[in-house]
């Protein structure tokens, strides 16, 4: 479809008034509006100054920089400014971009974009709007207007990504909050229940199987909610279940230091936005422990929470940031994180993107230095490169033997080339305290291919751990942030110490170390490795 002219003096259709405006749960920094009032544009780590001229004419720095400017979702910090020239700053702003609306860059009119820019109009309309004259209320209304009809048109030839979840998102928003509209409530709704009932699994993950897309999906689907509530609407019973599938994930994902596990995509997590998701979760129970429809286990004992990716790979369209981090765990003790995956970096270290979806960027093992599933080359017709996985039979089952949780994985990603399969058994005890695990490699097809059998296993970990060798024995002494000391041992091979990196951290890029195993799966093929607690420091 042809982009609208948002600066149209009559627009068919359009509404007569906005009713409501829907709550913006991400928090805002009144220091962004004073650099934004200054000319000072910073978005995706990138600065630009404008010097007076606007900031949707001039030539952007990158594609993530553009994407953000345009997506508006800035208007939030305007809005906690106390300084009434800033909050004056967000309805100029609006003006500009409505009249330049029909030679706009092309990432302008992205779906994904528009969605973006719909849903922080309609949060911040009040600001938008305060003391505004009547000829700018019916510009304002018919440019938001055409941007919903725009998504409404385009929708349907979206690829089978989260952006569909959140294009639907806010179409249905715009027509919540336009007077006269409330057959396309009706219909909308039932086109968002049935995309959220195909993207999310019934124990409430997100099918592309990062964490992260179910807290962008909450945060715009709870004020959804309320949003019905307020307009004493009918509120539509798969778009409440939906929510109440996905709120215990949350606390799944979450180590007891309130940061998200780093699988498939989940980088640095937003605490504060989790917090806001979290006050409206009623039943604030224990997370589940079998996520086995998204392809997660969690064990928690004593002080000590291991999560562990033991799922399949997503489908094609939905893996542009998943990564090959087949049978990887994480590990804490208490609000001590103490084995990680390196994690996704932001956009502004995009560099590092490939790396950190690598399998050797996760605490699991790898042959021949080979991730389980490579990266395609190209992004097809989606907005990324996604995994070229064949076809990976990935099984696990959790079972309790002698009073011990165990969680029992496999996978045949390294099969046909080098004729393994990899079997990871995990054991944590009762009290939490030790944790023992076992990596086997298995031949399959016409068996290992000697010469070409060469593996590394990983423990990647976290920066704030300390580590000492022992001079004698093959263990290493973990010191952790809250002042406990663990060791960390393995039979029959050697434990290498090792650089590594942790590319979420909420500061950028941090050094780290990791542990690694290596031998060839000729020589070695079972591979017993051990955290035990020592004591406290």
């Amino acid at each position: 479809m042809r982009r609208p002219n948002c600066h149209a003096r009559y627009v068919p259709g359009c509404p007569e008034r906005l009713l409501i405006a829907p709550q913006d749960l991400r928090t805002a920094d009144p220091i962004v509006a004073e650099d934004i009032y200054a000319g000072l544009y910073v978005f995706a780590g990138q600065v630009e100054n404008c010097e007076g001229r606007s900031p949707f004419l001039i030539m952007p720095p990158s594609r993530e920089w553009v994407r953000e400017l345009h997506a508006f979702r800035w208007l939030r910090h305007l809005k906690v400014s106390n300084a009434s020239l800033t909050r004056a700053k967000a309805q100029s702003l609006v003006d500009d971009w409505i009249t330049h609306s029909a030679r706009l860059d092309a990432e302008a009119w992205s779906l994904p974009v528009v969605a973006e820019r719909v849903f922080a109009w309609l949060n911040n309309s009040p600001l938008i709007l305060q003391e505004a004259d009547h000829d700018f209320y019916r510009r304002f209304l018919r440019a938001l207007y055409l941007q919903v009809r725009f998504l409404r048109a385009s929708s349907g030839a979206m690829p089978y990504t989260p952006d569909r979840l959140t294009v639907l998102m806010a179409e249905l928003a715009g027509w919540l909050c336009f007077s006269g509209k409330e057959r396309y409530v009706r219909s909308t709704s039932k086109r968002l229940v049935a995309e959220l009932d195909s993207q999310i699994l019934p124990d409430g993950g997100h099918v592309s199987r990062n964490p992260m897309v179910i807290v962008s999906t909450l945060l715009d689907l709870l004020p959804l909610r309320q949003t019905f509530l307020s307009r004493e609407l009918e509120l539509p019973e798969g778009l409440n279940r939906s929510i109440e599938r996905m709120m215990p994930m949350l606390r799944f994902f979450r180590h007891p230091n309130g940061s998200f596990a780093h699988f498939n995509g989940a980088g640095a997590t937003p605490a504060d936005q989790i917090a806001t998701i979290m006050a409206y979760d009623d039943t604030r129970g224990t997370p589940v422990s079998d996520a086995s429809f998204s392809g997660y286990q969690r064990i928690e004992a004593g002080n000590s929470v291991l999560l562990m990716d033991t799922g399949s790979f997503p489908p094609i369209e939905q893996s542009i940031q998943a990564h090959a981090g087949t049978l990887s765990f994480e590990l804490s003790s208490g609000v001590a994180p103490m084995v990680i995956n390196c994690g996704a970096p932001s956009c502004r270290q995009a560099g590092w993107r490939e790396l950190a979806r690598s399998t050797a960027a996760h605490s699991t093992l790898t042959v021949q230095d080979k991730s389980t599933c490579p990266i395609s080359p190209r992004p097809f017709d989606l907005d990324g490169r996604p995994l070229l996985c064949r076809d990976i039979n990935v099984q696990s089952e959790r079972t309790l033997e002698q009073g011990l949780e165990t969680i029992k994985a496999s996978h045949d990603a390294y099969g046909p080339d080098y004729g393994i399969r990899h079997r990871r058994q995990i054991w944590l005890s009762v009290n939490g305290r030790k944790i023992d695990g076992q990596d086997d490699l298995e031949a399959v097809g016409k068996g290992i291919n000697k010469g070409r059998d060469g593996y590394a296993i990983r423990f990647h970990l976290h920066p704030t751990v300390q580590m000492e060798r022992d001079s004698v024995e093959n263990i290493v002494y973990l010191g952790l942030l809250n002042g406990e000391i663990w060791q960390f041992s393995a039979k029959d091979v050697d434990i290498t110490i090792e650089d590594s990196v942790f590319l979420s951290d909420i500061h950028g890029i941090r050094p780290s170390k990791q542990l690694a195993l290596y031998g060839f799966a000729s020589h070695v093929s079972t591979i017993r490795w051990h955290f035990a607690h020592v004591t406290n420091a």
